[in-house]
């Protein structure tokens, strides 16, 4: 193929609106969803984006039934599920990860069975695979409201957020309030799993709130380096799985995950100090054996 064909074809993407809306959308959430990511990751509460994920199914079959606005119904069942978790945590002596289950499993089958009691007209496989490509304006808006939002109140209170998850008496004794913090980081988790959804659906909001940060948290030691790696590698991998998807005509937010997973696996393998490899150096150095 002549290079001038090559560049063309490749440029095809662009040419159409729904591919660029599809592009720079999934790059803003993605962008935003790996901000989030970063706190979870540094707190241990990566069922958290999961749990959220799955939590959200009841609160677009209530806004069904009460012709509510989908979003606004999953917006709202994120934060209950929130507050639930937390509330279950402090009254109980449950482990986290026993709570987040018990949470998360109890409201995905309430959902389940509101669908199943009122037959909703929206696809089921909508909801947990996600449709970029078929995202209306109004849902851009949407999308891009939140994020933008979102962005900026984590931008302004980063640093108070990264105090509150790492010792939370520290907060409290510099003045912060965690329990209001909590709550801040929480509604703003539930609204950006809510714009997730448009892209990769409920199944995969959990790849976009824990893999980025988990392949930054591999390759440096400092927060606020790790926020911004995060950051790139979720806007970037989100930006261009959506274009790849034009080409392997394959589901949007798979090949977004898969690109995700790729770039984790690489860091897993040959981050410079946190690797496989540099600790296989490690030992065989403490051992005196030349690799």
């Amino acid at each position: 193929m002549a290079e001038g064909s090559l560049l063309a074809e490749l440029l095809v993407p662009f040419a159409y609106g729904y591919m660029l809306k599809a592009m720079w959308v999934s790059a803003l959430v993605g962008g935003v969803c790996a901000f989030l990511s970063a706190y979870l990751m540094l707190k241990g509460w990566s069922l958290m984006g999961d749990a959220l994920g799955h939590a959200i199914v009841p609160g677009v079959a209530a806004a069904y039934i009460l012709g509510a606005p989908f979003a606004l119904g999953a917006f709202f069942a994120g934060i209950l599920a929130a507050a639930g978790m937390q509330f279950v945590k402090l009254k109980s002596r449950l482990r986290e990860d026993a709570v987040i289950g018990l949470v998360f499993t109890t409201l995905f089958a309430l959902g389940l069975l509101m669908a199943s009691i009122w037959p909703m007209s929206v696809s089921v496989q909508t909801i947990v695979l996600g449709n970029i490509l078929a995202i209306s304006d109004a849902d851009v808006v949407q999308v891009a409201i939140i994020s933008a939002v979102s962005l900026a109140i984590l931008a302004l209170k980063w640093k108070d957020l990264m105090v509150t998850f790492f010792d939370e008496s520290h907060a409290r004794s510099i003045g912060l309030d965690p329990r209001r913090l909590k709550i801040v980081f929480f509604t703003l988790l539930s609204a950006c799993t809510v714009a997730a959804l448009q892209t990769v659906g409920a199944c995969l909001v959990i790849a976009l709130v824990v893999t980025p940060g988990a392949t930054a948290y591999l390759l440096t030691d400092r927060f606020g380096r790790l926020i911004l790696i995060s950051v790139a590698l979720g806007a970037v991998t989100s930006f261009v799985g959506a274009y790849l998807s034009y080409f392997l005509d394959g589901a949007t937010g798979g090949v977004i995950v898969t690109l995700q997973t790729l770039l984790f696996l690489a860091a897993f393998y040959f981050a410079p100090k946190h690797g496989v490899i540099a600790a296989r150096r490690r030992r065989h150095a403490a051992a005196g054996v030349t690799p």
